[in-house]
């Protein structure tokens, strides 16, 4: 059987998982805190058909080696934690980091590590506490899930993730403080859904996140909060509908090769006849 013909086939299937890739991006364009994934290609073992030859000085030349490539593999899909463009909501409760970190959600209060997002569209529930849209619970530095006191009638948060809060009488006092996870290696944070990240050891030491920093730390490298503002999605559609077209004839060439090898075969088949 011919290589070339497993070398398309190869070649087919990197380029399919990359159009998978590119319309999970689309299918987010407009997602909040969403950051776009990519897929990097590897060449597959080459076969040596004929050995390297060294050189012997003023008696022969060297002889490079004869290999044939066996098609190409998908190497990685990495996700690209560029920031996302501001879109500005005016919503108290709607929050952007300008800078690096995430927000550290719980979906219980016994869970021990929190999960990671950059999505900040947020809300006070029934119960006074501050949670995700899918009703995770935000959580302070200390890893507490951040609830509104009672006697508080209005608050707002400030650059470094403090609640501002107002009381019947007028007066103002600081509450909880929000927590911001710093990442040392954000491309190795697991997508678990609902624009949640789970911590791995590839992401942090030991997967063990530790204590969370406050927003605007500059000796922990956290952004500050911008409040009223949102993290849009940072998927370009010109780069993905270009990469589309890429992969789309990406995808065409190698069927072409199985497609000629087919008939090559089918040549040697009828020298029969």
């Amino acid at each position: 059987m011919l290589r070339s013909m497993y070398s398309g086939v190869a070649g087919m299937k990197g380029f399919q998982t990359k159009l998978d890739v590119i319309g999970n991006n689309i299918a987010n364009v407009n997602t909040v805190g969403f950051k776009k994934s990519r897929v990097m290609f590897q060449d597959i073992l080459s076969q040596t058909t004929k050995g390297v030859t060294a050189p012997v000085a003023d008696t022969s030349g060297g002889v490079n080696a004869q290999q044939v490539g066996l098609g190409s593999r998908v190497s990685s899909i990495d996700t690209l934690h560029l920031a996302g463009s501001a879109q500005t909501t005016n919503n108290p409760t709607d929050l952007r980091i300008d800078g690096d970190g995430f927000f550290a959600v719980k979906l219980s209060a016994e869970q021990e590590v929190p999960y990671l997002t950059r999505a900040g569209d947020f809300h006070v529930d029934s119960a006074r506490q501050l949670v995700t849209s899918g009703g995770g619970l935000v959580v302070d530095t200390g890893g507490t899930p951040i609830t509104i006191p009672e006697d508080a009638v209005s608050f707002s948060i400030q650059a470094n993730g403090t609640l501002l809060l107002t009381n019947a009488d007028g007066t103002t006092a600081d509450g909880a403080q929000l927590g911001i996870a710093k990442v040392v290696n954000p491309e190795g944070l697991e997508k678990i859904g609902g624009s949640l990240y789970r911590v791995t050891p590839n992401a942090v030491a030991d997967g063990a996140l530790g204590d969370l920093n406050a927003a605007g730390d500059a000796e922990a490298g956290t952004g500050s909060i911008v409040a009223g503002q949102l993290e849009m999605s940072n998927v370009d559609l010109t780069d993905e509908f270009t990469e589309m077209i890429v992969a789309q004839r990406g995808f065409q060439a190698n069927s072409r090769i199985i497609t000629t090898s087919d008939d090559i075969l089918q040549e040697l088949i009828n020298l029969k006849r």
